[in-house]
């Protein structure tokens, strides 16, 4: 990221140095436009739950900062001489389901002949800059919310070696496909100060980008994590995928594990996570009543720590 070109613009309210969810441009002041780009080969076999898949955790990027999806491209590769081009139209079609449950709309797309499916969305949205969450965000005092549980990662691991029960993977692929646009919105509502989607860096890569572009320090309870049905138990090296690996290689040297842990809890904080909740920094005094109406609408969210001054490590995963 480091090498990448810069840009210097006024209008440009975030861009790729926070390592953020999404780019915001300004438009005009109470007017930006949010983008971002998403696309992965199938987890799953069905290729109508895939496209659902894909698109959630697509707009996710944008339900993140709090913006409102307006339009989405598809991103296609598909291997036309291989597979029956239904199978393409299925993917689709799923995708547009989620697109329409989000108030948005399908405006194109491209597509490309390879040997591999690879499914995704450009996703554009609109927000008031005035009125925006950021990973730069976080104070201290700040609580921190987890909105969905932890596993996707381990699970679909599973699934690709034919040993993730079916009611784990049902569990997983319907946090998968639910949408993040009611959890942002009452985090929106709550007074939310800073907030970041949990997928492939896992929750404590996506913790981390979160603590330094807001200067702060997080501490994490991993006692109080939620976790989908059944994640828990295959949480096992023989499930941990190669991206489980690269991320706690990421956060060596600025994590603090304080205290004895299970080893299967460890694995899920690393764990890549596809369509994951959001991680919310909400003032303390709005916390439980933000828990309590994410739970009312059917969020697996959990208070799971808080934001502290920025000192001694940047994260600390405490029991």
């Amino acid at each position: 990221m480091r090498t990448l070109p810069t840009f210097d613009d006024p209008d440009l309210l975030v861009g790729a140095d926070t390592l953020s969810d999404a780019g915001i441009y300004r438009l005009r002041e109470d007017l930006a436009i949010v983008q971002s780009v998403d696309f992965f080969a199938p987890l799953v076999d069905d290729p109508y739950t895939f496209g659902q898949i894909a698109a959630a955790n697509a707009l996710s990027d944008l339900y993140a900062h709090g913006a409102m999806p307006v339009t989405c491209l598809h991103v296609v590769a598909f291997p036309d001489k291989e597979l029956p081009i239904e199978v393409l139209g299925r993917i689709l079609e799923g995708s547009a389901e989620r697109v329409r449950t989000a108030g948005a709309v399908v405006v194109g797309g491209h597509s490309v002949r390879d040997q591999e499916i690879k499914f995704g969305l450009s996703v554009s949205g609109t927000i008031d800059p005035r009125r925006m969450m950021t990973n730069a965000g976080a104070r201290p005092g700040d609580v921190l919310i987890l909105t969905k549980g932890l596993g996707t990662g381990v699970v679909t691991t599973a699934l690709r070696k034919d040993q993730c029960p079916q009611e784990t993977l049902e569990a997983a692929t319907r946090s998968m496909v639910r949408l993040n646009d009611e959890a942002s919105r009452l985090a929106m509502d709550a007074g939310a100060r800073a907030c970041t989607d949990i997928t492939g860096f896992g929750l404590l890569g996506h913790a981390l980008q979160l603590a330094n572009a807001s200067a702060v320090s997080l501490r994490i309870h991993a006692g109080s994590l939620p976790i989908i049905e059944g994640a828990l138990d295959l949480a096992v090296p023989a499930f941990r995928s190669g991206a489980s690996t690269t991320n706690r290689e990421a956060v060596e040297g600025h994590l603090a594990i304080e205290g004895p842990i299970d080893e299967r809890l460890l694995e899920l904080v690393f764990d890549p996570q596809t369509s994951g909740g959001l991680l919310v920094c909400v003032p303390a005094q709005a916390a439980d009543r933000l828990l309590a109406a994410l739970r009312e609408r059917g969020e697996h969210a959990a208070i799971i720590g808080e934001v502290l001054t920025r000192g001694g490590a940047t994260l600390s995963l405490v029991p």
